[in-house]
């Protein structure tokens, strides 16, 4: 289930309205207003190494700073637990990106490094408390040892804690939004801002971004408060992410009493933790047949449809690797 949840954040990361939403709307500092955000453009994270294979999805991003081509990469940690040593995986990050970029000569004009935005995205319900700056967690040593110490800090995002300390309902953008879908106080103010998500994201070129909503939806929100099997099978089946807002508006009222005679509340933890071992493989399967469509389109991956079907995690978790390089659908599937 947490792969499942990481890997549907950074589905909706992997489009560049999102991650300038996200920029302009929670990175309060000047150089961003400097940026030119329609030259953002994903980068393939290619720098993985023996010690550190988990790093293949990281959502990695650059764009334009002033005048000149200057990179930003974007780090993105989708967190829902607190890591106190999270300043050090951020720091081995950072140096892996770099020593990748050195290796591809993808330097400013002057020989220089890139500057990177290192920053953990955190949804988990405790306020964050680890350091945020690597330096606070080594021991200090008098004497002049000091000097030495590595300093390097990454941005925190704590969803939670931003939504405590807004004063406005009012929504700023679909970062803001997914925020609060993500914590949503109660059904009725889920309909309010995804009626909002409805409304932004109603131009045609948006159809990938409204699939990834509603791939949210569907294996987020639903799982999380055990909606009734009838109205998941028809939210499943839903074609587009306002069919799903109708559907909602239509039925949430009647999911309070369905949780009340079902002991919801008692056996509420116990429910979500068989959630987790239930349907992982059709999940997963069903999140990467919406990221080879969206790609590839969907008369090329009716062909493998079957294979996804049956596949394993193991195999699912291998094609979606490959699906971050791929050219074509055929490289997906190959040698399988």
């Amino acid at each position: 289930m947490a792969q499942e949840i990481d890997n549907t954040y950074k589905m909706l990361f992997s489009y560049p309205r999102m991650v300038s939403d996200l920029l302009t709307g929670f990175v309060r500092e000047d150089w961003v207003s400097q940026l030119d955000l329609s030259t953002l453009e994903k980068v393939n994270a290619s720098y993985v190494t023996d010690e550190v294979r988990s790093r293949h999805d990281d959502v990695v991003w650059r764009v334009r700073w002033g005048e000149e081509w200057l990179y930003v990469y974007l780090l993105l940690e989708f967190q829902s637990t607190i890591d106190p040593y999270m300043a050090v995986r951020m720091s081995a990050y950072v140096s892996l990106l770099y020593q990748d970029l050195i290796r591809q000569e993808k330097l400013s004009q002057n020989g220089s490094l890139p500057p990177v935005l290192p920053l953990v995205l955190y949804n988990g319900e405790p306020r964050w408390s680890a350091a945020t700056d690597v330096e606070a967690l080594i021991e200090r040593v008098p004497g002049g040892l000091e000097q030495y110490r590595l300093s390097m800090q990454y941005l925190l995002l704590d969803e939670g804690h931003i939504l405590e300390q807004e004063a406005s309902e009012e929504l700023k953008n679909l970062v803001h939004a997914l925020f609060r879908l993500e914590h949503s106080r109660d059904e009725q103010d889920l309909i309010h801002v995804l009626a909002q998500v409805v409304a932004w994201l109603k131009a045609p070129e948006q159809r990938g971004l409204r699939r990834a909503f509603l791939t949210w939806i569907r294996r987020v929100y639903l799982r999380r408060k055990h909606v009734p099997e009838p109205d998941r099978k028809l939210i499943d089946q839903a074609q587009d992410l306002e069919e799903v807002h109708e559907m909602l508006a239509e039925r949430v009222e009647k999911w309070h009493e369905h949780w009340k005679q079902e002991g919801h509340k008692e056996g509420r933890q116990e429910g979500r933790q068989e959630g987790r071992k239930e349907g992982r493989l059709e999940a997963g399967g069903e999140l990467l047949l919406l990221m080879l469509t969206d790609k590839f389109g969907s008369e090329a991956v009716q062909r493998y449809r079957d294979r996804l079907e049956g596949a394993e995690e193991t195999m699912l978790r291998t094609w979606s690797i490959r699906l971050l390089r791929a050219e074509t659908i055929d490289e997906v599937f190959a040698d399988d």
